[in-house]
C-alpha cells in the first residue's frame, strides 16, 4: 500500500515504520504461545485444559498490565512506553532458559506472564500512537494496516515454532532445548530493537497529552468533556474486545489439536497449517483496510462477525476437509476485528484516549479465560469445543450493528 499523505503524515514515516515492527514482534510472540500449548502437552504430559493455562498466563497479563501501562504512557510518553514494553518482552524470553533447565511448567507460565506484560505495554502504546500519526479520518485504516504486519508475525511464529518445537517433539518427547534456544534468540532480537529505538525521536506534538493535541486524536469533538464511563460506544468496545480475544484465544489454542485429532495430521503438519491460517488473517487485514474505503468499519465488522458464526458452526461438525477449511477461514474474517474494535472504541475520547487504550488492552484477558473452558470440552471432543466462540462473534456483531446509535450519545 502506498503511504500517501492522506494515510500517514510524511514527517512521521520513520516512527510509523517502527510502530509497524512493534506489531510484528508481538504477533510472533502471541502465536508461538499456541504452538507451546501443544508442545507442552507432548513434552510435559499435561491435559488440554491445563495447557490452556499458557493462554491464561499470556492474556491474563493484559488484565494486570493494561491500566499500569496506560498510566505509564500518560506520565512518561510513547518512547518510554515502547522501551518498557520491549524490556519486559526480552526479560520474559530470557527466563525461558532457566524454565527449560528446570522442566517446570509453572516456571514457563511465569516467563510467559512477564513476556506478555511487555506485549500488553506495547499494545497500549502502539495503537494510540498509530492513530495519531495521520488524519483522524484514516485512523481505522492505519491501525488495520499495522495489524496486517502483526499478522505477518503471526505467520512466522507458528511456522518457526512448528519446525523447531513440534518437529523435535515428534522424535524427542523429553527435549526442551529447542524451546530454550528459540526464546534466547527472540530475547536477543528484542533487546537489539530496544537499543535501536533509543535513537528514534518522538515529536513533542505527539507526546504532549494536553487538550491542544486533541486535533491528532480520532474524531475528537470540539468542547469534549465527558469521562470514559459516559461513552457507551467505548464501554461496549471493551466488552466486544473481551469476547473477540476470547474467540481468538480459544480458536488458536486448539487449532493444532484439531488438525491432529480430526484431520489426523502430525503435530508439525498441523502447525504449518496454523501458519497458513495466520497468513489468511494477514490477507484479511490488507483486504479489510482496502474495503474500509467503501464500507463503514462498523458495518464490515458486523458482516465478518456473522461470517465467523457460520464458520464455527461448520468447524464444530468435524466434517473433514469442509470443516477444516472453515477453521482456516475463521482467521480471514477474524482479521479486522481487533484493530477495528480498538479504533472504534477510541473515537471521541479526547484527552482520555490513553486511558481508553489501556482499558481496551485489558479486554484481551478474554483470551486467557476462554481456552481452559474450551479445553474442558476439547478433552472429550475438540470439534464440539468450537461451538463456544459462536457466542463471542454474536456479541461482536451486536457491537458493530448498534455502534452508530451508541457513538451519537457522546457527552460534550
Amino acid at each position: 500500500m502506498s503511504l500517501r499523505a492522506s494515510f500517514i503524515e510524511k514527517k512521521h514515516l520513520a516512527i510509523f515504520f517502527f510502530v509497524v515492527t512493534l506489531f510484528f514482534f508481538w504477533g510472533v510472540a502471541l502465536t508461538l504461545g499456541d504452538v507451546l500449548n501443544r508442545h507442552f502437552q507432548n513434552v510435559l504430559q499435561i491435559s488440554k485444559s491445563r495447557s490452556g493455562l499458557v493462554q491464561l498466563a499470556m492474556f491474563g497479563a493484559y488484565a494486570v498490565m493494561g491500566i499500569p501501562a496506560g498510566i505509564f504512557l500518560k506520565k512518561f510518553g510513547y518512547k518510554s512506553g515502547v522501551l518498557l514494553g520491549l524490556s519486559l518482552y526480552a526479560a520474559g524470553a530470557f527466563l525461558f532458559v532457566p524454565a527449560a533447565d528446570t522442566r517446570s511448567f509453572d516456571f514457563f507460565l511465569l516467563a510467559l506472564f512477564i513476556l506478555a506484560c511487555g506485549l500488553a505495554t506495547l499494545e497500549t502504546v502502539a495503537h494510540p500512537l498509530a492513530a495519531v500519526l495521520g488524519p483522524e479520518s484514516t485512523s481505522d485504516r492505519r491501525i488495520n494496516f499495522c495489524q496486517a504486519f502483526n499478522g505477518l508475525g503471526g505467520v512466522i511464529g507458528p511456522a518457526v515454532g512448528s519446525f523447531f518445537m513440534l518437529k523435535a517433539a515428534d522424535g524427542q518427547p523429553s527435549e526442551l532445548i529447542t524451546v530454550k534456544n528459540l526464546y534466547l534468540v527472540i530475547g536477543t532480537v528484542i533487546s537489539m530493537a530496544g537499543l535501536a529505538f533509543l535513537f528514534v525521536r518522538i515529536p513533542a506534538s505527539l507526546t504532549d497529552h494536553s487538550e491542544k493535541t486533541s486535533i491528532y486524536l480520532p474524531d475528537t469533538p470540539s468542547g469534549y468533556s465527558g469521562g470514559l464511563i459516559h461513552q457507551k460506544h467505548f464501554l461496549f468496545a471493551v466488552a466486544a474486545q473481551f469476547f473477540n480475544v476470547a474467540a481468538q484465544g480459544g480458536t488458536w489454542a486448539y487449532f493444532i489439536n484439531y488438525g491432529h485429532e480430526v484431520m489426523h495430521f502430525t503435530d508439525e503438519k498441523a502447525g504449518y497449517f496454523f501458519s497458513l491460517s495466520i497468513m489468511m488473517l494477514m490477507t484479511g487485514r490488507f483486504a479489510g483496510t482496502a474495503l474500509m474505503r467503501f464500507i463503514a468499519p462498523y458495518q464490515l465488522l458486523s458482516i465478518f462477525a456473522l461470517a465467523n458464526v457460520l464458520m464455527c458452526l461448520i468447524v464444530a461438525q468435524g466434517a473433514g476437509w469442509v470443516s477444516f477449511i472453515a477453521l482456516l477461514s475463521i482467521n480471514f474474517f477474524f482479521s479486522i476485528m481487533f484493530p477495528t474494535i480498538f479504533s472504534l472504541g477510541l473515537k471521541n475520547l479526547g484527552g482520555n484516549v490513553q486511558r481508553g487504550s489501556s482499558f481496551l488492552v485489558m479486554g484481551v484477558v478474554g483470551g486467557g479465560l476462554f481456552p481452559p473452558l474450551m479445553g474442558l470440552i476439547a478433552n472429550h471432543s475438540v470439534a464440539k469445543a468450537y461451538y463456544l466462540p459462536v457466542v463471542c462473534y454474536l456479541v461482536i456483531f451486536a457491537f458493530g450493528y448498534f455502534y452508530p446509535r451508541l457513538v451519537k450519545k457522546v457527552k460534550i
